[in-house]
């Protein structure tokens, strides 16, 4: 059932015309109306089908605005490195104990980075990370002997796009209190990356069939994409 704020926002806003980006946020920030500073999130529906196979995107943008979030990061590294971590800013570190205590389910961290050496080890956890989409990915990043670089990146602003079995891809841009240049650039590095995958896959034809933009508490509005991707 719809609270009585839900029902005073604009209603079949999907219908409407298609908009650029810079159109859009001011309307999804005027309904913003909750006491929280709600998140600025895209929805696209991309073009996964292809003759030949399924198109799986799974990869990373560095957003230049940052997320407006505290993630917290927990490092799997052998004992020598639990210094450089730490000092590097990650909230957890730990090596063999600490990997046992996320296999009895102790998982208290937004993003997981763990050393090549360690990784043996940790990839026998796939059944409780993986579905929670923390299990560490070179391609992503979170495999690496450079901490420093993957702790900072994690923790200024980096935003994880995947798209499920049906094509979907779910990813914010910030919050509301963001001034809209800063949610325009990170729309834009979205858009850019999305690019890359698009030529890395030789895709047939547009991947964005549709796309959208909302807020946590809001409602949807069609964007109109400035070029075909």
């Amino acid at each position: 059932m719809s609270s009585k704020r839900f029902k005073k926002l604009p209603n079949k806003t999907t219908e409407l015309p298609a908009e650029t980006i810079d159109k859009l946020l001011s309307v999804v920030k005027k309904n913003c109306t909750t006491k929280f500073d709600e998140s600025v999130d895209l929805s696209f529906q991309i073009n996964n089908k292809q003759k030949k196979s399924e198109i799986n995107i799974r990869t990373i943008v560095n957003l230049p605005g940052g997320t407006g979030k505290k993630i917290k990061v927990a490092v799997v590294c052998e004992e020598s490195k639990f210094s450089d971590a730490k000092s590097a800013g990650a909230d957890i570190v730990g090596g063999d104990d600490f990997i046992e205590k996320i296999k009895g389910g102790e998982i208290n961290f937004e993003k997981l980075i763990c050393t090549p050496s360690m990784m043996i080890k940790l990839s026998k956890l796939g059944k409780v990370l993986g579905p929670k989409g923390l299990m560490p990915n070179p391609k992503l990043g979170t495999v690496t002997d450079d901490l420093k670089k993957a702790i900072a990146d994690a923790k200024s602003g980096q935003a994880e796009i995947r798209n499920d079995r049906d094509g979907n891809i779910g990813v914010s841009i910030g919050k509301k209190s963001f001034a809209d240049d800063k949610l325009i650039n990170n729309f834009n590095a979205i858009l850019e990356t999305l690019e890359k995958e698009k030529s890395n896959n030789t895709i047939k034809g547009d991947l964005i069939r549709s796309a959208f933009i909302t807020s946590t508490m809001g409602v949807s509005y069609r964007i109109k994409l400035g070029k075909s991707i």
